[in-house]
């Protein structure tokens, strides 16, 4: 059964820092994509950020290009999440997941987004201005 274990969340302030982690279980690590989706308040779920171990693609949505960084620890089987520079809008409940095609991309996440029915706890991210 494929598990993924999202943490690293916190309360922090307008233009900090936090790394969240998604340690994988379950599955070979190196034949998927992870990618990182979050839910902010009163909003349906976006895709965050994803990174391929198939073919290296990575994808960032607009929000949070040049903000975030994902890298990956096949060793360790765990995903990360560095995110600098956040923001209030950057707010919400960060699940990790495997989406539906191991090419990361928007139609991708969007699909992941909408569709995926094994969302796990998430971490919650809450930054204050």
């Amino acid at each position: 059964e494929v598990q993924l274990q999202a943490s690293g969340g916190g309360l922090v302030q307008a233009g900090g820092s936090l790394r969240l982690s998604c340690v994988g279980s379950g599955f070979t690590f190196d034949t998927k994509a992870i990618g990182w989706f979050r839910r902010a308040p009163g909003e349906e779920r976006e895709g965050v950020s994803c990174i391929s171990s198939v073919d290296g693609t990575r994808y960032y949505s607009d929000s949070v290009k040049n903000r975030f960084t994902i890298s990956s620890d096949n060793d360790k089987k765990t995903v990360y999440l560095q995110m600098n520079h956040l923001r209030p809008e950057d707010t919400g409940v960060y699940y990790c997941a495997t989406p539906f095609s191991t090419r990361c991309g928007v139609a991708t996440m969007m699909a992941t987004s909408r569709h995926f029915g094994s969302w796990g706890q998430g971490t919650q991210v809450t930054v204050s201005s």
